[in-house]
């Protein structure tokens, strides 16, 4: 704290956060008109949404009154923190449809694959501070970092979670792109994944999830896809959006949600009732800001005094990218079904934690970039 000093306010990023006030305002407004129509049990949930926001915004206080740079002390311990959770869920997480993923902590369900998303960040960007290499880096620079990823991404896998495991695997390679990783061996990385496609497809996924693949491409070119099965989830959805046309039909007016069409509304289609009540201009709203909070990340990174907190950022930012892609390509059909989170926007306590934990440290790389 002592390095902010008076000049707080101004070192303060406003732009970030009235980028991040409007979301979550918008989140849980949408969020209550999304489960007014639902079940006694859903209809309270953006209340417990408020109380999320509020708990995250406590610890993105608290991230920020603490010298990013003292993180980099404490990179490795998170991260084995992070190995142990993912452990933990193996013994303590009940199963639910299939899945082991959440531990129970009071009345709060933690999901620890959510958290390794920041620890992965923060432990590259330390690994990286300390191997500054000027050069392109090659396949063999990356083996250090690959095994990084590589043991908490088999671990989600197990448990199993496939959208997670992509999503850090996504991460990984977006710092890895913009810290001078050569072009030789990012094509290398994308073949290797290519060619291995058909033994994934057969050894790693397990059947429901290669089912929501069948789905995807049955709804994308298949002559009659099941709408009533399998696609009835992104179908549903793509009626919703396409119906609210350019003005939308008015807030708590959408029929796809209200009438009980629109599946897991909530959490991985909430776009689906923005965009079916507040139209083309509502879109193009959430839009804005989501492209905002994106590239002002990149220019917290292009301005941040020190290599660790470059990474962050970057990190930070591929983390609001990959998410708002895959969510918004899941919901409009574009990509298949992988059970990944709007950031600020879905419903969810650790989705809403570790994005807002995420938003604590790029503010705490912004402000600081005057403290050196």
């Amino acid at each position: 704290m002592a390095t902010l000093g008076k000049g707080f306010r101004d070192q303060f990023d406003w732009p970030l956060f009235v980028a991040v006030a409007a979301l979550s305002v918008i989140g849980v407004t949408n969020l209550y008109s999304a489960t007014s129509a639902a079940r006694a049990a859903l209809s309270e949930l953006y209340i417990q949404q408020i109380y999320w926001l509020t708990l995250g915004a406590g610890v993105a206080v608290l991230i920020v009154a603490i010298d990013y740079r003292h993180f980099e002390r404490f990179a490795w311990f998170a991260y084995g923190a992070g190995i142990v959770l993912l452990i933990l869920v193996f013994l303590l997480a009940p199963e639910v449809r299939g899945s082991q993923r959440w531990i129970r902590i009071g009345a709060f369900s933690l999901q620890p694959s959510e958290l390794m998303k920041m620890f992965l960040i923060v432990a590259l960007a330390k690994y990286l501070h300390n191997d500054p290499k000027t050069e392109g880096r090659t396949l063999k620079d990356l083996v250090i970092p690959g095994i990084i990823l590589g043991v908490p991404m088999l671990l989600i896998l197990r448990q199993p979670d496939l959208g997670t495991a992509l999503m850090c695997a996504f991460i990984f390679t977006s710092i890895m792109m913009l810290t001078n990783l050569k072009l030789r061996s990012l094509f290398t990385l994308v073949m290797a994944f290519v060619l291995s496609a058909p033994v994934i497809w057969l050894v790693g996924l397990e059947e429901y999830q290669r089912g929501r693949f069948l789905s995807y491409f049955d709804m994308m070119f298949g002559e009659n896809p099941d709408i009533l099965g399998d696609g009835w989830h992104t179908y549903q959805s793509m009626v919703a959006i396409g119906s609210g046309g350019f003005w939308g039909k008015g807030f708590m007016q959408g029929t796809q949600n209200q009438h009980h069409f629109l599946p897991d509304q909530h959490s991985d289609f909430p776009f689906s009732v923005w965009a079916e009540e507040h139209g083309f201009l509502g879109v193009m709203l959430l839009f804005g800001l989501y492209v905002f909070l994106i590239l002002w990340g990149l220019k917290v990174a292009s301005t941040a005094k020190d290599r660790f907190g470059a990474v962050i950022a970057v990190g930070v930012s591929a983390f609001f990218f990959w998410h708002t892609v895959i969510n918004l390509g899941m919901v409009c059909g574009l990509l298949p079904v992988v059970g990944i989170t709007l950031p600020l926007f879905s419903y969810g306590g650790s989705s809403v934690l570790v994005s807002m934990v995420g938003i604590g440290l790029l503010m705490n790389v912004s402000i600081r970039r005057f403290s050196f």
